[in-house]
């Protein structure tokens, strides 16, 4: 069947997309206000866009009335923002910075989370996330009139020593980080637990 999006409602295209691109890595953001308050709020359209420079890409969407969400907002006024991935042991944590709380709540304290100090942005680290990614904003591309794409330069990581397996060389163990993405539907996710491998072929000659 062929879905013509520009004809169907917003909805309908939504629910297209998010049924079908999954898994999405979930962008776990905790952001900062000019009034000092921490947000925090997961994101799945969201994901790693290059490495020379390190690059992520993240879809922010603003409220019916067309203010930006807040942590668009912060992002926006101060271009600092954290990727805090999202492993299985705070998953309910999560779930719960997705409620719509006023600008002034500080989401992980409302959550029961604890914040680590970052070292290059103000916005803090997620306790016990596995990895954080701490980010300035290069570029804000409009694509519609009430969502944007947040370009970030990745200005370092901060991977749990318990996973790193050779730190010169970057290998971390993946399986072991537990990771969880966004699937289809209302709170659909998966594990990524149920693994496979490829060798990669070469061509013939």
């Amino acid at each position: 069947m062929h879905f013509d999006f520009s004809a169907l409602p917003a909805q309908t295209v939504y629910n297209v997309l998010t049924s079908t691109v999954t898994p999405r890595p979930i962008a776990w953001l905790t952001t900062i206000s000019g009034k000092g308050v921490v947000n925090a709020a997961p994101f799945s359209f969201f994901n790693v866009m290059g490495h020379q420079p390190p690059t992520v890409a993240i879809g922010l969407m603003r409220h019916a009335n067309g203010e930006f969400k807040d942590s668009g907002a912060n992002i926006i006024e101060n271009c600092e923002f954290v990727v805090n991935l999202v492993p299985e042991s705070l998953v309910r944590q999560m779930n719960q910075t997705c409620a719509d709380y006023p600008p002034e709540v500080d989401e992980l304290a409302a959550a029961g989370l604890t914040a680590r100090p970052a070292i290059h942005v103000r916005p803090p680290l997620i306790e016990g996330s596995p990895v954080s990614l701490e980010c300035v904003s290069q570029a804000t591309v409009v694509t519609g009139p009430r969502q944007i794409v947040v370009i970030g330069r990745v200005l370092g990581a901060h991977v749990d020593d318990a996973y790193v397996r050779d730190a010169a060389r970057g290998h971390v163990d993946t399986p072991a980080l537990g990771l969880i993405a966004r699937m289809h539907g209302g709170g659909w996710y998966a594990r990524s637990s149920d693994l496979f491998q490829l060798a990669r072929p070469t061509a013939p000659v």
